[in-house]
C-alpha cells in the first residue's frame, strides 16, 4: 500500500500527517505538490491542515481549482480514500466531495486546544478499528470549522450514519457547551455516501504520540492502513 500527502502552498500539517504514516503506521508515503495530476500510484491520499493559497477568500475555495483537485475527485470517484484533516476538510466541501461547508467559527476566533470528539461509528474505513460511542481527546486549530448545512443534508447525514465524529465533553456528552466552533449538531467530521472519503476538522495527526499529549488519534491512521491491508 502506499499514501500520498497533497501539498498547498501554505500546508502547515503535511510532515506532521508524512512523519505518522512512515513512523506510526510504518507504510510509503509521497508528498504530491498541488499540480501534479497523477495518483495512479496511491491506494490513499491525504489533505492535510494549515492553509491553502486563496484562504482570504473562503477557506479552500481557490485550492478546490487546483490541478490535483481534479484527480482526487476521479480519485475518489473509483472507490479509492482520501481523508481530509481541517484544512483539507474545508478544501473536500468546496470541491464538493462532501456536502456542507465550514464557516468562521460561532466567536470569531482562532481555536488551538485539545478538544473531546464521539465516535459515532465504527463502520468506515477510518474508524474500523475504534469502538462506537469511544471519546478520543485530538486537538483542534482552526479559525474556520463552524460545520453548516441544510436540513435535507444534515437528514441524510443522520440517516446514513455518515456522521464520523461529533465534539463531546469528556465523558461523551453531546452538548452545546462542548461545541468548540459552533457546528451543526455538533459535527466534528462526516464521510461521504460511499464512505471512502472523510473530512475532519480535528488534527488526528498531532495526537499520534504520548510525548504530544495524546496517541488517541493514531487509530484513525491504523484503521485505514487495516482497510487497505484487508483490500490488498
Amino acid at each position: 500500500m502506499k499514501f500520498g500527502i497533497i501539498v498547498f502552498p501554505g500546508s502547515n500539517c503535511d510532515h506532521d500527517a508524512y512523519h505518522v504514516i512512515s513512523k506510526q503506521v510504518g507504510q510509503p508515503v509521497d508528498f504530491i505538490w498541488h499540480r501534479e495530476t497523477n495518483l495512479s500510484s496511491y491506494d490513499a491520499v491525504i489533505i492535510p491542515g494549515g492553509f491553502s493559497y486563496g484562504d482570504y477568500l473562503r477557506a479552500g475555495a481557490l485550492a478546490r481549482f487546483s490541478p490535483v483537485m481534479e484527480s482526487v475527485k476521479k480519485f475518489a470517484a473509483s472507490g479509492r480514500f482520501v481523508l481530509g484533516i481541517c484544512n483539507g476538510f474545508q478544501i473536500l466541501c468546496e470541491a464538493g466531495l462532501l456536502p456542507g461547508a465550514l464557516i468562521r467559527n460561532r466567536d470569531l476566533h482562532f481555536i488551538c486546544e485539545h478538544i473531546y470528539v464521539r465516535v459515532e461509528t465504527s463502520d468506515t474505513p477510518y474508524t474500523n478499528e475504534v469502538q462506537a460511542g469511544s471519546v478520543r481527546r485530538i486537538p483542534i486549530a482552526h479559525a474556520e470549522g463552524n460545520y453548516v448545512c441544510d436540513d435535507e443534508t444534515l437528514d441524510a447525514l443522520r440517516r446514513n450514519d455518515r456522521i464520523v465524529f461529533r465534539y463531546c465533553d469528556r465523558q461523551g456528552n453531546v452538548t452545546a457547551v462542548a461545541n468548540p466552533n459552533g457546528s451543526r449538531d455538533n459535527i466534528a467530521g462526516i464521510c461521504n455516501a460511499g464512505r471512502n472519503v472523510l473530512g475532519l476538522m480535528p488534527h488526528p495527526e498531532r495526537a499520534c504520540e504520548d510525548l504530544l499529549g495524546s496517541s488517541d488519534g493514531r487509530d484513525i491512521f491504523r484503521s485505514l492502513a487495516a482497510t487497505l491491508a484487508l483490500a490488498a
